[in-house]
């Protein structure tokens, strides 16, 4: 049976990617070695490395005042990196679900924060808008994309402070101005790679920024001057990481996958509003274009196992909502394929025929 895989991470990949990887899992590059066993340290990785960084430079246009860095722990450990770094007196959080709560959680340890914004009033079902930004920020810190509420920041906002953000879950999904955020980082297993390797992207002035004495794996200039190698960098994710890059350029880059991406999430929306068995939860222009979140509709809630049940039955894998929220959750991330939002809608349609 042919499996639609909507999991919200890790998530799906390019089939060229996994052909490419299964292929160097048993001999990398003809070197008669496992890219599992090969050392970080061969030229033959270090020309990986050197790829992931510079095809990530030219599809996000990113400037040359900026560094790029590959480093294990997940994205989470970011959560208390960047206060540990940056964090001298006070910082900003716009709080917008489960991902910038853990973030101000660990911030907390390292300075006074300032929830400058937030929509947990209404279970975090919008973006907070219009918020004043202190002038006395050591920065500002977002979470672009919400896996768990399906929410999304659809613009690059103005900062007067420094700008981190969070793009773990829509890195790459659509053009973004890299000259406004002062650091972007995320967990590469929604759109990049397997598990285990997270990316940054830094501002060469942040370098200058830090404010205490760290342990060395906490200091973002180690990761810097060490070129991701300060100690043994997680190879297999990065060689697949390297190989989605390349994918993504000959799918014509991220304006072409922007495109295919809001064609995916325009279809699924619409059948959404469209169907009277289901409603969305997130405001509809904050709707995330990568983690599209809805339920049953007001009267048809004693149907969401059948439907799930259905939806199974047909191969959608992954479309159950988080714990928190309930409902249902359709990851769309870029190497996500139209047939299967396609086949995630024929299936809503055909139990709208036998309850509606």
């Amino acid at each position: 049976m042919k499996k639609y895989n909507f999991n919200a991470g890790p998530s799906v990949l390019p089939d060229v990617v996994l052909e490419a990887a299964a292929k160097a899992v048993i001999d990398f590059n003809g070197t008669g070695l496992s890219v599992l066993s090969i050392s970080h340290r061969t030229p033959e990785f270090e020309a990986v490395l050197a790829e992931a960084e510079s095809l990530m430079r030219e599809l996000l246009c990113i400037p040359d005042n900026y560094k790029i860095y590959f480093v294990g722990g997940g994205a989470s450990t970011q959560f208390f990196h960047i206060p540990a770094n940056f964090l001298g007196g006070k910082a900003g959080y716009v709080h917008t679900g489960v991902w910038t709560k853990k973030a101000i959680k660990e911030a907390k340890y390292y300075g006074e924060v300032e929830v400058v914004a937030s929509s947990e009033d209404k279970n975090f079902s919008y973006i907070p808008k219009g918020f004043e930004i202190p002038a006395d920020l050591d920065y500002l810190y977002i979470c672009a994309n919400n896996t768990i509420y399906g929410t999304e920041y659809k613009c690059d906002i103005d900062s007067p402070v420094p700008l981190i953000a969070d793009m773990s879950s829509n890195i790459l999904s659509r053009p973004i101005d890299v000259s406004k955020y002062a650091m972007i980082y995320g967990g590469a297993q929604k759109n990049l790679a397997p598990a285990g390797v997270t990316f940054v992207i830094i501002r060469d002035d942040m370098l200058e920024q830090v404010k205490r004495k760290l342990p060395s794996m906490v200091n973002v200039n180690t990761h810097v001057e060490n070129g991701s190698m300060f100690n043994t960098p997680p190879v297999f994710p990065i060689y697949v990481l390297s190989q989605t890059l390349r994918w993504l350029k000959a799918e014509g880059g991220v304006e072409a996958i922007h495109e295919r991406n809001e064609r995916k999430a325009a279809m699924l929306y619409a059948e959404i509003d469209r169907n009277p068995l289901f409603k969305g939860t997130a405001a509809v222009e904050d709707r995330s274009s990568m983690n599209i979140c809805f339920v049953m509709n007001d009267g048809y809630e004693a149907l969401a196992d059948e439907f799930f049940a259905m939806a199974k039955e047909r191969g959608m894998v992954g479309i159950k909502g988080h714990r928190l929220v309930g409902g249902f959750r359709a990851s769309c991330y870029n190497a996500c394929p139209v047939e299967a939002v396609e086949a995630l809608v024929k299936c809503m349609q055909d139990f709208e025929k036998m309850h509606a």
